[in-house]
């Protein structure tokens, strides 16, 4: 055998390994709201896709853009992430379109100061939502979508976590999250003494994806048929219902006043037309 096959059969073996490695970005809050189920559902995906892979997380903690970058730079450090569907973000990314929030990431209900608790007590209109500051960060695309729609939006936050700190010290009126997040936001800042908007629900059409770089065609194959297979099985209903079923009462959103927007940014291939992909309240 020559000497150097067995170092060339180490290096083959070493690059299949880190072919079959998912490196899923580190976010920035200490307790990320949606890591257990969106994990639950990739390996169930993934499983079910009869391709062998391992999952990792990223060493460093990194902000949504700099995440999309490092994909699209094709660096390593990552090489998927679950994120709002954009134009943008389906233009230099590939998307696997089947929602995984069912979405839920368009309803969103508001975390206000628990001083002010109140607050939304008499706005029935997006026109009276506008005279309110909402917080965001700059890279999100709720961004555009509430500044589209006539609301103001303070977006000078650096971090996920300044949000919260800058909510409970009211330099924001309000920061809408979606109703998959809120409830486990609010638990795990409970010493920045938040609430919850007991009144309205901001909804827009959107979708969370799991998104990977351009040329990872095989692992976008793999993702999807996982996900398809899920779907006819309903082994993917079964998991958002242990980890959300619950969400209607427990925010009691068939009482709450909604305030629909529009989405510019919402690409027209979302499968809007699938209607077993999307949430839709029980009925009474």
């Amino acid at each position: 055998m020559p000497r150097c096959l067995p170092v060339l059969l180490l290096c083959l073996s070493l690059a299949c390994a880190r072919a079959d490695t998912i490196i899923y970005p580190r976010h920035q809050a200490e307790h990320d709201p949606q890591l257990d189920y969106v994990l639950a559902l990739l390996r169930l995906a993934l499983a079910k896709s009869g391709t062998p892979y391992t999952l990792r997380q990223s060493a460093q903690v990194m902000v949504q853009s700099r995440v999309i970058q490092e994909i699209v730079d094709g660096t390593g450090s990552v090489n998927i992430v679950w994120t709002m569907t954009s134009h943008a973000r389906e233009a230099e990314l590939l998307p696997i379109r089947i929602p995984i929030d069912r979405g839920l990431i368009g309803w969103r209900i508001a975390l206000l100061s628990a001083k002010r608790a109140q607050l939304f007590q008499g706005v029935h209109s997006v026109r009276e939502l506008g005279q309110f500051a909402a917080g965001q960060m700059r890279d999100w695309p709720d961004t555009a979508i509430l500044q589209h729609n006539g609301l103001h939006v303070f977006d000078g936050s650096t971090t996920y976590e300044g949000l919260f700190k800058q909510l409970a010290v009211e330099r924001i009126d309000y920061f809408p999250r979606s109703v998959i997040e809120v409830g486990s936001e609010l638990a795990s800042h409970a010493g920045l003494q938040l609430a919850l908007d007991p009144y309205l629900i901001i909804r827009y059409p959107t979708a969370f994806y799991f998104f990977v770089g351009k040329q990872q065609t095989k692992l976008a194959r793999d993702i999807e048929a996982g996900l398809e297979k899920a779907l006819a099985d309903g082994s993917f209903n079964a998991l958002f219902q242990r980890h959300y079923g619950r969400l209607a009462d427990g925010l009691n959103l068939g009482r709450r006043r909604v305030l629909e927007l529009d989405n510019p940014l919402l690409p027209k291939a979302t499968p809007l037309g699938r209607k077993e992909l999307w949430y839709r309240l029980p009925a009474n």
